[in-house]
């Protein structure tokens, strides 16, 4: 969706008046000097392209804005980054990290209480996904944008094998297997459906399982009644029938058993993204922000973009994603400068600017309730609404424990119910170190 400079400045006016009236925080001032925002530094694991778009657009509506600089951090690096800057006083003054990143940071972020942030106006301004911020007593940032997962499909392989529309079902999507995938004699896949059932060379993996799981309601991590210490569940236990859990990991591993009908990828295979790009690979599970990759890396492929397959009897839809937040770092020199930012960079028109430089999605309710014209975005503000999280360890130690629940079943080392609760005890130790 398109928007004149006019229209986007007069929404900058008029959705920043509308977020001002809302936050607390945004009567604050810096240095005595109300709306006077200095100079704010942002560290953030976000590309600069969203980011310094909605910098620009600040700077045409208010000049105190200028003073505002983002440097691109790397996530994996990025907790360790700002303890050592921490350290020596040259911390920036907001972090823009996902919750992926979240509780390496939490150590390092001053949330924002109910006074300064009140709860009902974080549920009526934000998606449901960002609750992933809350706290006992507030909210460790505000909201800005989110990436959730959507299905790349090939129109060509998909059209040459008489299928008119991609998979709305996991169900679907199983039943398309032998229509789709090419084997030799000896059960080498040549052209592959999708990309499941290993973890190593299927590009986004720990998104994927992640999906599975919220999708069957095995919240993955938990709070413990009793101790209230962060706690896994994979979905282990039942009290009739195959647990949740067992059953999401016997779906996922099913497409990498040569014995089943659903076989359609091994471990032998290059990475998925690749194999998309190069015609092999029908389906590609990968985040929205992928889509402008995918067409510079292959401008001759033709695809297109839908919203992730739901088990057939969900009755609420989920996709996992990442909702990234500004956060307010200790130390950082210019706070009330920084909650100023916080607070227009959560408003309609920076969100919707960010949003289309970035590729991803706004938090902000009010931008999802316009459907835009890009097909991509167009379910990527769909599936907005419906993203949701779960407060993971750091992505090496998860992928290490997914990867190797996922190895010693398709290997045949473990059995799924055993394998699931190998990963369950290593995952909360991993939560509560």
């Amino acid at each position: 969706m398109k928007m004149s400079l006019f229209q986007v400045i007069l929404l900058a006016v008029f959705g920043l008046g509308g977020v001002i009236g809302l936050f607390v925080f945004s009567t604050q001032t810096n240095s005595g000097a109300k709306n006077a925002v200095g100079s704010v530094v942002i560290w953030g694991t976000l590309p600069k392209d969203g980011v310094t778009a909605v910098i620009a657009l600040a700077s045409q509506t208010d000049a105190t804005y200028k003073g505002v600089s983002y440097v691109q951090k790397d996530p994996a690096t990025l907790a360790v980054d700002l303890a050592a800057a921490i350290a020596t006083g040259s911390g920036p003054d907001l972090l823009l990290a996902s919750q992926e990143e979240l509780r390496g940071l939490a150590k390092f972020v001053v949330p924002l209480s109910l006074q300064t942030l009140p709860a009902s106006t974080f549920t009526t301004t934000f998606i449901q996904g960002a609750n992933i911020f809350g706290t006992a007593n507030g909210y460790y940032g505000v909201p800005f944008l989110v990436d959730p997962l959507v299905l790349f499909y090939n129109r060509s392989i998909l059209s040459s094998s008489g299928i008119a529309k991609p998979p709305a079902t996991w169900e679907a999507l199983t039943g398309l297997v032998p229509a789709v995938a090419t084997l030799t004699p000896t059960r080498q896949v040549t052209r592959g459906l999708i990309a499941l059932g290993t973890y190593n060379n299927v590009h986004n993996a720990r998104g994927i399982l992640s999906t599975l799981f919220l999708q069957t309601r095995v919240p993955i991590a938990t709070y413990s009644a009793g101790s209230g210490m962060l706690s896994a569940d994979l979905g282990t236990k039942a009290q009739t029938g195959v647990p949740a859990g067992q059953a999401v990991l016997g779906f996922y591993t099913q497409f990498a058993d040569p014995s089943k009908i659903s076989y359609t990828w091994n471990t032998s295979l290059p990475d998925s993204r690749q194999s998309f790009l190069a015609g092999d690979l029908a389906l590609y599970l990968g985040y929205a922000s992928e889509a402008r990759y995918l067409l510079a890396a292959n401008p001759n492929l033709s695809f297109n973009v839908a919203p992730v397959p739901q088990p057939e009897t969900a009755q609420v839809r989920s996709v996992y994603g990442l909702v990234y937040a500004l956060m307010t770092p200790r130390g950082a020199k210019n706070v009330a400068g920084a909650l100023q930012v916080a607070t227009y960079f959560s408003g309609q028109a920076a969100q919707s600017v960010a949003a289309g430089a970035a590729g991803l999605a706004p938090t902000n309710l009010n931008n999802l309730a316009v459907v835009p014209a890009d097909p991509t975005a167009a379910v990527a503000y769909a599936e907005a609404l419906y993203t949701k999280a779960w407060l993971s360890p750091a992505p090496a130690g998860t992928d290490a424990i997914f990867s190797s629940m996922i190895v010693d079943v398709i290997s045949g080392r473990s059995t799924p119910d055993v394998a699931l609760a190998a990963a369950e005890r290593s995952l909360t130790a991993l939560l509560q170190q």
